[in-house]
């Protein structure tokens, strides 16, 4: 604990703040002061002419790169939940991400500040429309904390829109963004950080664990149930099926991004760095921080690994966001040891919670945000009561002496959250669901939000999309044909891999017009082979599509998230070319010989006639109409 000097020795009487979010309205005499938080929000030295403390440019440039980092995880959540979600919604995942930010500003600006911090009553703040009021924060100037508390607001609203993504009414999406800033997030906000009842009793919530997280993921939690879960989900026996994401690039590149920006979330929390005891307070808790993350993510690997037969690698970058939503709110008064214990438990939690949500409870989490958000935010609160070792004046917990005080008003503080919570939000979601409707048709579902809710056509235009299907197929008895070399194949080999259909139609009693239509269904990974081939025979005039589809091979039982996938409809690439002059038989062994493993459902050939050709530009017709040289 460190007392301000100089100041205070003139003027005793001040409103104090804490070095952390969390601060209240007291009127103190400097030798007096307890700070059940924290060391005091002055510093020695900086008193003006006038007897105010002014500002120190080193806590006031702190917080300002701090913000300009959490700020920065809006773009983390937008890649992790775009690549957790099916490449025809990516568009809307990026819109409401942005959306978020972008209407929980002005919102929080508005009236959320005022009510968070302009007073110090038990359940509100009071009313400050566009921060016209007169604030001290110490050594900082009003708009440097309230840039930092914004970021925060626009945070608690983001994490929402993994949960109910993929199937939320856009307007009624940015309808919900405007509620939380606006109000939801500032009153319980204010409970903990603005000088409410629960900051009276000493509930400790460092960053956020509970007025962040918590808070953001009990709103994804009630939004997903009352949505209901994506078409497909579960099959008519209520089995959950895997829905897997389509970009796991984008989601690693969000985690790590997160992760770098909770640095900033965190270590920016302590909203001071003038001091010894400030500097050394900020190196605990990104140390913290950091290590809690770590561990969690080898807890989760390691659990998945013996829980699935593989490392999930969803699950596992998911455990890396637990381990940072578990530490946040006690990253300063928790030793290594305690960090160490806390991201342990983190791991496991994540993935038994995603387990509980998908196959019990049957609420459709996309991204896991209940489990990583909720889930964890509620553990980093509790073990505030039990692994705090009286440090940063926060009192011991129960593994350190202090007995159940401390966890119980954590318990309180966690229930009494939630129900404020739950209560205001199912109102918000109901008027919202009468009024403009939260989930879109099926229809719009079906064919992916972005061309109905924005007219984007594919947020990957000139860019093919792989993913997880695309690979070879384990080798097992229903699909291995005991060799992989096409060459040495025999052709029954050849035939029960890549079968070929040969339609011959009669069109006035003509059977072969000598134009002839090929089409290839394959996996996309054999796309580019295929294409060489073809391309080697001088076959220039290709068209593709992505089709699904399935044979009798019916996938290989992998798992996605501890979900069984189910394969029996498959992504796969259908390559369509028409031929006159290359002979067909030469296109078929060209595309067998490409697309052959040794596995029957390398794919399927299918040969039409072509009674009619029209080249529209020319009017050239048949076998000229196919010509490529003028």
């Amino acid at each position: 604990m460190h007392k301000s000097k100089g100041a205070l020795d003139e003027f005793p009487k001040r409103l104090c703040f804490y070095h952390k979010n969390t601060f209240r309205y007291k009127e103190v005499h400097q030798r007096e002061v307890i700070t059940p938080g924290g060391a005091l929000f002055c510093s020695p030295g900086t008193k003006s002419k006038g007897g105010d403390i002014m500002y120190s440019a080193t806590d006031v440039m702190w917080v300002l790169v701090a913000a300009i980092l959490v700020f920065f995880m809006q773009a983390g959540f937008a890649l992790c939940e775009a690549g957790l979600t099916r490449a025809k919604n990516t568009g809307n995942i990026l819109m409401k991400n942005m959306m978020d930010f972008c209407i929980g500003t002005p919102c929080y600006w508005l009236i959320g500040f005022g009510i968070m911090f302009a007073g110090s009553g038990p359940l509100i703040g009071g009313l400050d429309p566009l921060i016209q009021g007169s604030y001290d924060f110490g050594t900082l100037p009003t708009w440097c904390y309230a840039i930092f508390q914004t970021v925060f607001c626009a945070t608690a609203a983001t994490i929402v829109s993994g949960s109910m993504a993929e199937r939320t009414n856009f307007k009624a999406y940015c309808i919900y963004s405007a509620a939380i800033s606006l109000i939801v997030y500032p009153i319980s906000g204010h409970w903990i950080w603005g000088g409410g009842w629960l900051s009276s009793l000493n509930f400790h919530d460092f960053a956020g664990s509970t007025c962040v997280h918590m808070v953001g993921g009990l709103i994804a939690c009630l939004g997903a149930a009352i949505l209901g879960p994506r078409i497909g989900k579960y099959d008519k026996n209520g089995k959950a099926r895997a829905i897997p994401g389509h970009n796991m690039t984008a989601m690693a590149l969000g985690v790590f991004i997160l992760w770098f920006c909770w640095f900033g979330f965190n270590g920016g929390s302590t909203v001071a760095m003038t001091t010894d005891a400030d500097m050394e307070l900020a190196s605990l808790v990104m140390f913290n921080t950091n290590l809690a993350a770590a561990v969690s993510t080898v807890a989760a690997m390691i659990f998945t690994w013996l829980r699935y037969g593989k490392p999930d690698v969803s699950m596992t970058f998911n455990a890396a966001l637990a381990g940072l939503v578990a530490i946040t709110a006690p990253c300063d008064c928790v030793t290594p040891v305690g960090a160490f214990f806390i991201g342990l438990i983190a791991g496991f939690l994540v993935v038994l919670s995603v387990e509980f949500f998908d196959n019990i409870a049957k609420i459709d989490d996309p991204v896991g945000a209940v489990s990583v958000h909720m889930v964890n935010g509620m553990w980093g609160t509790l073990a505030v009561g039990l692994f705090s070792n009286g440090g940063d004046g926060v009192a011991p917990g129960l593994f350190y002496g202090g007995g159940f005080k401390q966890l119980g008003i954590q318990a309180l503080g966690i229930v009494s959250v939630a129900a404020y919570v739950l209560i205001v939000m199912f109102i918000v979601f109901k008027i919202i669901d009468k009024t403009v409707g939260l989930r879109v048709p099926a229809q719009v579902e079906i064919d992916g939000l972005d061309i109905h809710e924005h007219g984007l056509a594919s947020a990957y235009s000139g860019f093919a999309i792989n993913d997880m299907t695309g690979m070879d197929m384990d080798v097992n008895e229903n699909t291995d044909l005991g060799e992989e070399d096409y060459e040495k194949a025999s052709k029954a080999q050849v035939d029960a891999a890549v079968k070929v259909v040969n339609k011959k139609t009669v069109v006035d009693g003509v059977y072969d017009t000598g134009m002839h239509k090929v089409s290839i269904i394959c996996r996309l990974a054999k796309f580019d082979a295929l294409k060489t081939a073809l391309n080697e025979l001088g076959v220039t005039g290709i068209t593709m599509t992505q089709v699904m589809g399935c044979g009798i091979q019916k996938g290989a039982g992998e798992k996605y998230r501890g979900v069984e996938l189910d394969a029996n409809l498959l992504p796969k690439v259908k390559v369509e070319v028409v031929v006159s002059k290359i002979p067909v038989d030469s296109v078929i062994e060209a595309a067998k010989k490409a697309l052959y493993t040794g596995h029957i459902g390398d794919g399927k050939i299918f040969v039409y006639n072509v009674t009619r050709v029209v080249k529209v530009r020319t009017g050239e017709e048949d076998f000229a109409a196919l010509q490529d040289v003028e």
